[in-house]
């Protein structure tokens, strides 16, 4: 396809694609699926190799938010009977940590449930991050608190966060549809206020939510004027007690399709597949990893992921390999301080020859010559 040449191309230089361009591929059908994959697939590799960023959440406050946003299961009189806690205690927090650490997660995602972080509550996160990083060299931290007021994310900063994460989620033409109780502006300008105190910027999307394309692209262009260093794509998650538990707007082929465009439209940012794929890519999974260069290891804020194991297994057999908290997620022209170039590739070791995986062998036990009813 000559559209699909043309966004390697532009891929390859960070040139930004038209709208009309970013349009066609959400467009694309299923019979051209792989070829978008394997376009988009391309310009992944050429900035990121094959290595994948795990990155693990804790949640530091569950539910007791006063916001209403409509696909939350912790906003504003949910009923969906998730965990509701206050702070974490920062040994607390640092232990439920290391679950993510020891699995080869590289960044830990410090979320707590409100509108915005008292200045309390950034005496609070900065204990978290301190234990945290005090037993983990080279650990990278995120922070999500919601909005923040001025002078908060520098001392975020001053206390050791490396990043702090605040999604705009859905276009600015709909986000009233979606959130009453704060604005798309006041998300821009928590954005802002991230860049402005030297964190690295985080902010994404949540894709199913009943909007267009044109809405999708609209998203995804304003993240790429924002220029987020990490572009976390989550697919909502329709949980039952919310405004939006209906909306099982999603298939595998759409999720896929969506990450190629984002790649596309930013290709040389960290583009994480978040919360959702479980539930929406299901078996093509290992696809989206030619898409996106980072996931989150394990459970989400408040719905249970697929098995950490499963995911590094899956890393694995999709011939990507997990990347090193030595190794620079960024390339170089973003990461002032970074060691792997546009050649992302060479950046990764050689990769060691796989262990038998001998406990995928289960001798039958059941069905024919047996008394037990076969596996059908």
């Amino acid at each position: 396809m000559d559209l699909l040449t043309t966004l390697v191309d532009k891929g390859l230089r960070r040139e930004l694609p038209s709208r009309d361009e970013a349009l066609a591929v959400l467009a694309t059908s299923d019979d051209e699926l792989l070829d978008v994959v394997a376009a988009a697939g391309k310009v992944r590799r050429h900035w990121f190799g094959r290595r994948v960023k795990l990155n693990y959440l804790v949640n530091l406050k569950s539910g007791l938010c006063p916001e209403d946003c409509s696909y939350c299961s912790q906003r504003l009189g949910s009923t969906t009977g998730i965990l509701k806690y206050t702070w974490l205690k920062p040994d607390e927090a640092s232990k439920a940590a290391a679950a993510g650490l020891a699995g080869g997660a590289k960044r830990v995602c410090l979320v707590a449930s409100g509108r915005g972080p008292t200045d309390r509550d950034v005496d609070r996160v900065a204990g978290t991050i301190k234990a945290i990083k005090d037993g983990n060299e080279g650990v990278e931290v995120c922070a999500c608190l919601g909005l923040l007021s001025d002078g908060q994310a520098e001392r975020l900063r001053e206390a050791g966060a490396d990043a702090y994460n605040h999604n705009l989620n859905t276009s600015e033409s709909t986000y009233g549809d979606i959130t009453t109780t704060h604005t798309y502006a006041d998300r821009v300008d928590t954005v802002q206020k991230a860049h402005a105190a030297g964190l690295s910027a985080c902010s994404g999307l949540i894709a199913g939510m009943g909007e267009s394309d044109e809405d999708l692209i609209d998203v995804v262009f304003s993240l790429r004027d924002l220029d987020p260093d990490s572009i976390p794509v989550n697919f909502l998650i329709p949980v039952e007690g919310t405004p939006l538990a209906k909306e099982w707007n999603l298939t595998p082929q759409r999720c896929l399709r969506i990450l190629a465009m984002v790649r596309f439209v930013c290709p040389d940012a960290e583009v994480r597949i978040a919360g959702g794929r479980e539930v929406h890519l299901r078996t093509m999974q290992p696809l989206a990893l030619h898409l996106a260069n980072s996931i989150f290891l394990g459970d989400y804020l408040t719905t249970e992921g697929q098995a950490g194991q499963a995911d590094l297994d899956m890393i694995a057999d999709a011939g990507f390999e997990v990347e090193g908290t030595d190794q620079v997620t960024l390339p170089e022209h973003r990461a002032a301080d970074g060691t792997c170039g546009t050649d992302a590739g060479a950046c990764a070791s050689d990769a060691a020859a796989p262990e038998p995986r001998t406990d995928l062998v289960t001798v039958r036990r059941r069905g024919a010559g047996t008394d037990l009813a076969p596996n059908a």
